[in-house]
């Protein structure tokens, strides 16, 4: 798995009239080097043209991508990897159906989770909601960041803090551990995808020098 630093997702409902292609290329643009397609609503097959063409654009500019969820739409379009909820198909099943070469990522909410996820084979870990969020409707309570500190003292295998994480707020974020940072409503809402990724890099980056990561 290539590494990475700014992780976004999906989220349609952030820019109700611009396509979802537009936001995701100007977020990648703007730094973002790992995408997630995320869509617990759509038929399979809008799911499915989705993913074909994040798909296309991701392999333009040489971005990992991630479906979440869907097993059969990420094998279907060639996908880097699927993302799997703690409800969602155990991580030994996928990889079962997966194979080795596909990364499988795995939402953590708890250092036991985050243990099992890296002692059954997880390739990454998100470690969340670090604060409240209201991208995701099937949310848990907030893990803060004294979780985040817990995960970069233990956990050995990659982990992408996700959940509220703002421009304003992602110093903290940093300052815990983090060196991978995920947001949604932030990056894909925001009037400047690309200068609020811009951003993003630029803080991870300043983190990184100054020794806090």
């Amino acid at each position: 798995m290539k590494d990475f630093r700014l992780y976004a997702i999906t989220g349609e409902q952030f820019h109700p009239g611009r396509d979802m292609i537009t936001v995701m290329e100007e977020a990648i643009l703007g730094g973002v080097d790992m995408i997630q397609l995320r869509d617990k609503k759509s038929a399979k097959r809008e799911v499915l043209q989705k993913a074909v063409a994040l798909r296309e654009l991701t392999r333009k500019h040489n971005v990992t991508f991630i479906v979440n969820d869907h097993i059969d739409v990420a094998l279907a379009v060639e996908a880097d990897g699927i993302h799997l909820g703690q409800d969602d198909l155990p991580l030994l099943i996928a990889r079962k159906i997966v194979g080795d070469m596909m990364i499988i990522g795995i939402s953590t909410h708890s250092i036991e989770e985050a243990r099992l996820a890296e002692q059954e084979g997880a390739d990454y870990i998100g470690v969340g909601p670090v604060f409240a969020t209201k991208s995701k409707e099937d949310v848990v309570s907030p893990v803060s960041t004294s979780y985040v500190r817990e995960v970069a003292r233990e956990i050995r295998i990659p982990f992408v803090a996700i959940g509220g994480i703002k421009l304003h707020n992602v110093d903290q974020v940093l300052e815990a551990g983090a060196s991978r940072i995920c947001a949604i409503s932030e990056i894909v809402g925001s009037r400047d995808v690309r200068g609020t990724c811009e951003s993003f890099v630029g803080k991870i980056e300043r983190a990184t020098k100054a020794g806090t990561l």
